[in-house]
């Protein structure tokens, strides 16, 4: 692999950077140079720019990773930085220019995991911690789980409500790993916004954390999106 490569990995909600643990030692054992974002969850807006400032320290080809809403942020803020070569979408948002979560979310039956979701009084998203473990991570173990659920970031309103600008998608090559037990994001869901953006999909058997359950084909499908950087 190319060490002048870069991966950029962006959390979702209900999560931070340290949720790619596991699979920073697999990207860094092939020669790429890694690092995770710690993006507020405050505002669409907000975690775009977090991200765009870590972009601008990127000096080499780089592939920009999103889990779940982190999906989100990515696709917008790719758009128009010319060292984003990649797009790795994994069981995350490909949103369109004008969507939103809270749009997309409306487009088809809830997913099982949402009954989970609870807003508190200040306009912040939580999962109950009763049930975090089945909604969330439901093929990983029972103490990383509770973990999990103990150190989860709320997701602001106004971040399930932003809308999306010009989708970076449109014009950078992506990827999608599908996770065919997400209980969070319904498999046929992901299928139609990997088919959307014309990405290259993988699946894997895995809950809305393969991070943690699956990591191994976590960092295949991103070291294949920063192989073909090297062609």
């Amino acid at each position: 692999m190319n060490a002048n490569v870069n991966v950029l990995l962006v959390h979702g909600a209900w999560a931070d950077g340290s949720c790619w643990s596991k699979v920073i030692p697999l990207l860094q054992a092939t020669g790429l140079s890694v690092i995770a974002a710690q993006i507020p969850l405050t505002s669409l807006e907000d975690d775009i720019a977090v991200t765009r400032r870590l972009l601008s320290m990127q000096t080499g080809p780089t592939v920009l990773v999103g889990h779940s809403y982190g999906g989100a942020v990515i696709t917008g803020a790719a758009t128009g930085v010319p060292q984003v070569k990649a797009l790795v979408y994994v069981t995350a948002f490909g949103l369109d220019e004008g969507e939103s979560l809270d749009s997309l979310s409306k487009q088809g039956p809830p997913s099982s995991g949402s009954s989970a979701i609870a807003p508190d009084a200040h306009g912040f998203l939580w999962v109950n911690r009763d049930g975090f473990h089945e909604a969330f991570a439901a093929d990983a173990t029972a103490t990383e789980a509770s973990v999990m659920a103990a150190v989860q970031r709320p997701l602001s309103i106004a971040s399930f409500t932003g809308k999306e600008g010009s989708p970076a998608w449109k014009t950078i090559p992506s990827w999608y790993l599908v996770c065919t037990d997400d209980h969070m994001i319904q498999p046929p869901a992901q299928q139609f916004l990997a088919q959307r953006m014309g990405a290259t999909v993988r699946s894997v058997a895995s809950s809305h954390a393969p991070f943690m359950s699956r990591p191994k084909d976590v960092a295949d499908i991103i070291t294949a999106a920063a192989a073909s950087l090297t062609k």
